[in-house]
């Protein structure tokens, strides 16, 4: 069984997106949306075998891989101990087209003979039921067609059919498109599609990121991290998976292996915080009536802390049983059983979120009186439920408690009505909710500060934990307070692992955490960077920087070095969190245009 490699490249459109490794081996894409039937799997299953969309080049020795720039269109060079060498570029369409975006499913391969006459093999395999069906091809007389229980694929190429049946060698002496689509004919020559497809969708995305509001310092890595999070956007709905993976493991062996193809609540203030920050106000807004959805018609009852990106999801959690895991290590985990936690963060997300509508004149959704009432509802559950136990933001199964997180996000909710109630014009109602908010507070500080004056993560406990660095950023406690200036301490003494941040020190339902959870660090970063501790902010987010894979990209966790050995990439893939918090310390450590341009000068 191979060796767990997170050095991947992915391409996508809104509606797809597919995970490419340094071979050019499509190993992981899941159709016809992001949290679809993965007919891509080998990231999951056995490599080489069933279930991956490859090409192979006889006898290579080396392989180098790069997006052009700032697209994800992604370029991979293969070279072979004669020195034959071969180009293949991959995308999935994405432009402007009669007045809408057209974005189907659909991925485009192009393999391109670079010098000499290579010898390939071209691999078509993809499978269904995560990975219990794959079907032999029905042959026309230029595609494949694959038939599934839900949906059919047909692969259309101008290279041998023949050849690609029974994968045999053949000699590329020209160029050859593959283009793997729903069960439609193209309607054009695969060469043609290619050309025309790639120079729209290449158009599309650099005038995407030329409307991007980007820092002056690591522009290259915001860049890649905003159109990663573009990637992990379905654009039907406007959410916003947490990563485009399922049951890559936290940490070898650990049993950590869950489903983060859904949109948490949690996720969407950062999230927003990021989109707002780069000016990608179209994908903002649009994540914004995902989460007012969330909301409308609910009443008032206690929600969930993660949703489908759309219906036809369940949330339900199993065992796929025909997938081994990555690198063998199972289990793979479709569903989230976190789903029924009973999380109360979740309320001051919305609210946090949604008050964009009534601040941001850029939006055509704006807040109105109608929904402030239903966040009042909110509001007042996050005050019945402050003080209560839940899973807290790392979603324990076998245990529940007060989490500082928790009940800092609840003030932040009735903290935030009271702004909401001032633009209104409802002072009687914001005075009310700004002293409801104060006495809130008052009770959560009695209660977290421990004897040594650091924040606790658990009220009552002295629990160290990652999460309790929010707190300034979402306004509870200022970053240059006696009890903030100490927690700092203490997460560099006690959390603070070969340049990484771990979430907590102590076991949990799977025992001791083994990697650093990456967000943790960039949390760290900005609350460095608010402290005046900017110098070893700085520190920090240039070890977290060097431990993104070779195309620029961040998982969830990360093992720090040892023995030796480079920081290695653990966890679900790409981890939109990951981005946006790199995204978010990029903003705040980087130098202004006019300080930056004027010193190089």
């Amino acid at each position: 069984m191979r060796q767990p490699d997170l050095n991947l490249a992915v391409i996508g459109n809104g509606a797809i997106a597919s995970l490419i490794d340094r071979d050019g081996a499509h190993v992981w894409c899941c159709w016809p949306r992001l949290d679809g039937d993965p007919v891509f799997h080998t990231l999951l299953g056995e490599a080489g075998g069933k279930g991956e969309l490859g090409v192979e080049l006889a006898d290579q020795v080396d392989s180098t891989q790069t997006y052009l720039p700032n697209t994800p269109i992604v370029e991979t060079i293969l070279r072979d101990i004669h020195g034959n060498s071969l180009r293949v570029v991959d995308f999935c369409p994405r432009f402007r087209l009669y007045g809408r975006v057209f974005r189907p499913p659909m991925l485009v391969r192009r393999l391109e003979p670079l010098t000499g006459r290579p010898r390939v093999t071209v691999r078509v395999r993809p499978g269904f039921g995560y990975g219990e069906q794959h079907p032999a091809p029905a042959i026309g007389s230029n595609h494949l067609r694959f038939t599934g229980p839900e949906f059919s694929l047909r692969a259309t190429t101008d290279m041998p059919i023949a050849h690609i049946v029974h994968e045999q060698a053949f000699t590329l002496g020209r160029p050859g498109t593959l283009v793997l689509s729903a069960d439609e004919p193209l309607g054009q020559s695969p060469e043609s599609l290619y050309a025309h497809f790639l120079e729209e969708t290449r158009t599309y995305w650099e005038e995407w990121v030329a409307n991007l509001n980007v820092p002056f310092d690591w522009q290259d890595a915001v860049i890649r991290a905003a159109i990663t999070l573009k990637l992990c956007s379905y654009d039907d709905t406007g959410g916003i998976v947490a990563a485009l993976t399922t049951s890559i493991p936290e940490a070898p062996g650990s049993g950590r292996n869950w489903d983060y193809r859904f949109c948490w609540l949690r996720d969407s203030m950062f999230t927003i915080s990021a989109l707002n920050r780069l000016s990608a106000t179209r994908t903002m807004e649009t994540f914004l009536s995902f989460v007012l959805d969330t909301i409308t018609g609910s009443g008032p009852r206690e929600l969930p802390p993660l949703f489908p990106i759309a219906p036809g999801m369940e949330l339900d959690e199993y065992i796929a049983p025909a997938l081994a895991g990555y690198g063998g290590d199972g289990p793979v985990r479709v569903g989230n059983g976190a789903a029924p936690q009973r999380q109360n963060d979740a309320y001051g997300a919305i609210i946090l979120s949604l008050t964009q509508l009534y601040f941001d004149r850029r939006l055509k959704v704006r807040g109105d009186i109608g929904l402030y009432e239903q966040l009042c509802q909110l509001g007042d559950l996050a005050e019945r439920v402050a003080l209560e136990p839940d899973a807290g933001p790392w979603e324990f199964r076998g245990m529940a408690r007060v989490h500082s997180f928790s009940a800092a996000m609840c003030w932040a909710a009735l903290s935030r009505l009271a702004m909401i109630a001032t633009t209104l014009g409802l002072e009687a109602e914001a005075a009310n909710w700004t002293l409801r908010a104060q006495n809130l507070r008052d009770e959560i500080m009695r209660r977290i500060v421990t004897p040594e004056g650091w924040l606790s993560g658990v009220l009552d406990q002295e629990v160290a934990d990652a999460s309790v660095l929010v707190l300034p950023s979402i306004g509870f406690i200022e970053s240059t307070s006696a009890e903030f200036s100490a927690t700092l301490d203490m997460v560099e003494r006690r959390l603070m692992n070969g340049g990484f941040v771990m979430r907590y020190d102590a076991p949990d339902d799977f025992g001791l955490p083994e990697t650093a959870f990456l967000l943790c660090s960039f949390w760290y970063v900005n609350a460095l960077a608010l402290a005046g501790r900017r110098a070893r902010a700085m520190e920090i987010f240039e070890s977290i920087l060097a431990a993104r894979n070779h195309v620029g990209l961040l998982s969830e966790d990360v093992a720090p070095a040892a023995d030796g050995e480079p920081a290695q990439l653990w966890g679900n893939f790409p981890q939109t969190y990951s981005h946006v918090g790199l995204i978010l310390c990029a903003m705040r450590l980087s130098r202004g245009w006019e300080e930056g341009l004027w010193r190089a000068l």
